[in-house]
């Protein structure tokens, strides 16, 4: 599998599980985090594999130590994963290798 399609399964595994959270009163959050991460997936499997942004993540280590492995976020990337819900896709790229590099978590209104 390559990186793309490692990311684009990463992204569309977390929308399912925000489609499957049951959540009374959620305001549609659930499903606004869902539509998000699938718009970002659907982008991330149409960028080439030498994208400067795959380049990007692999230089932040979200592909392994060497950029080789399977997209595995630490526990910061992932928060900011599954809180996405509103933004272009590649700002959701963007905003991943800072964080993986030990940068805050964005917040996002």
């Amino acid at each position: 599998m390559g990186t793309t399609d490692s990311l684009a399964g990463y992204l569309r595994a977390r929308a399912r599980w925000r489609l499957d959270r049951v959540q009374s009163a959620d305001g549609g959050w659930n499903a606004r985090c869902a539509l998000a991460l699938l718009d970002a997936a659907s982008y991330a499997e149409s960028l080439p594999a030498d994208d400067p942004l795959i380049a990007a993540l692999k230089e932040a280590g979200c592909f392994g130590p060497y950029g080789v492995g399977e997209f595995a976020p630490d526990e910061a990337v992932a928060k900011l994963i599954d809180f996405w819900h509103s933004g272009e896709p590649w700002e959701l790229l963007t905003a991943i290798p800072p964080v993986a590099r030990g940068g805050a978590v964005p917040t996002r209104g």
